[in-house]
C-alpha cells in the first residue's frame, strides 16, 4: 500500500512520486500499550526491525517488555503466527506473571495497537521517502508523536471495541 493519500496531476495524467527505496527494504514495528490499573498511566513501547519479523524479534520485544513492567501482565493480542510459535510460546511459558489472551481471529478493531498504526500512517500520509533514513525518521517522529500525547494513546483505547473496566 501506497502512503501517498492525496495528489494531483493534469486531468488524465496519473501523478507519480519518485522515491529511490528499494521495495524489498523493510521497517518492521512491535508495538504494545502499556496501562496500568484503572487507567493512570499509559506508555507506548515499540521496538523496529529492518527485516522479515519472526518468533526471535517477538521473544526480543517481550525480554524488552519484561524489563519495563515489574509484576503482573495482561497480555492481549491476536494469534499471528509469530505470537503462538513453539518458541514464542516456550518463552512465555517460563514467565509465569505474564497472563495471555487472545483476540478473536480477524477483528483488528479490538486492538488499540491498530489504532497507534494508524496514527503513524496518517503522520506519514504524502510522504514519499528517497531512502531507508528517511522513511525512518518519518516513522520513529510519528512514535514520538503519538508516544508523548496522552490523549493520542487514550483516544487508542477508547477507539477499540474492548470494554476497559
Amino acid at each position: 500500500m501506497s502512503p501517498l493519500k492525496r495528489s494531483w496531476g493534469p486531468r488524465g495524467q496519473t501523478p507519480t512520486a519518485r522515491t529511490s527505496l528499494d521495495h524489498h527494504q523493510h521497517l518492521n514495528l512491535f508495538g504494545a500499550l502499556l496501562v496500568s490499573p484503572q487507567l493512570r498511566k499509559i506508555r507506548l513501547s515499540t521496538r523496529s526491525f529492518r527485516c522479515n519479523l519472526r518468533s526471535e524479534h517477538t521473544i526480543l520485544f517481550w525480554k524488552q517488555l519484561l524489563r519495563l513492567i515489574s509484576g503482573n501482565i495482561v497480555l492481549v493480542w491476536d494469534r499471528h503466527k509469530i505470537h503462538i510459535s513453539p518458541q514464542t510460546e516456550e518463552f512465555l511459558q517460563k514467565h509465569p506473571r505474564v497472563h495471555i489472551f487472545h483476540f478473536p481471529t480477524c477483528a483488528p478493531e479490538l486492538n488499540p495497537v491498530e489504532f497507534v498504526w494508524t496514527q503513524i500512517n496518517e503522520h506519514s500520509a504524502g510522504f514519499a521517502p528517497h531512502n531507508m533514513q528517511e522513511l525512518t525518521t518519518r516513522i520513529y517522529a510519528g512514535v514520538a508523536r503519538t508516544r508523548t500525547s496522552k490523549k493520542r494513546l487514550l483516544a487508542c483505547l477508547k477507539n477499540s471495541e474492548l470494554s476497559w473496566r
